[in-house]
């Protein structure tokens, strides 16, 4: 059976050190510097955005973010004099997973537009990059394509604060 680029894809991304390596690195050094969410003009990885339900129109935002690895710490307020290990401030690891968070910063940066999903792009020591894409429900081009006018609902309003995106739904188990 022939495979389809999609699946070059896919196999390429799965063994990363074959041929992506050097260039993720040289891709990372660069995310690094730039800011915290960034819009980007077409996906880094095609087969997985175009499996979330990305398609080359209008309507359609990606923004890649990045979120720092490892565990959360949670507030430290009214414990003075005690031992830390006792307060319970570190080793606390959310619930939510690292994929989960980006979504709600990213939809908390963005209000008017709906998140669709995100896909895992990259990482290092410090961070872990995702591209979310994002739909305007808002557009014409979106209002009138009949795949994709249900993001216009009223009930389809911030999704992912609710766990509908498939990474909240992937968490909530």
């Amino acid at each position: 059976m022939v495979k389809g680029l999609y699946q070059h894809v896919r196999e390429i991304w799965k063994r990363p050190k074959s041929i992506i390596k050097p260039l993720l690195k040289e891709r990372l050094i660069k995310w690094r510097k730039e800011k915290r969410f960034q819009k980007i003009e077409k996906p880094t990885r095609l087969d997985r955005a175009r499996k979330i339900g990305y398609k080359a129109k209008q309507g359609f935002v990606i923004v890649r973010g990045r979120v720092k690895r490892g565990g959360r710490k949670r507030p430290l307020y009214g414990r003075r004099g005690r031992k830390p290990s006792k307060a319970g401030i570190l080793k606390f690891t959310p619930k939510k997973s690292l994929q989960w968070i980006l979504e709600e910063r990213v939809q908390r940066k963005y209000p008017n537009l709906e998140i669709l999903g995100s896909y895992p792009v990259g990482k290092d020591g410090r961070y872990k990059w995702f591209e979310v894409i994002l739909i305007d429900p808002n557009n014409p081009v979106i209002k009138n394509d009949k795949n994709l006018k249900w993001i216009t609902e009223k009930q389809h309003k911030r999704r992912v604060f609710r766990g509908l995106t498939p990474s909240g739904k992937k968490a909530r188990k």
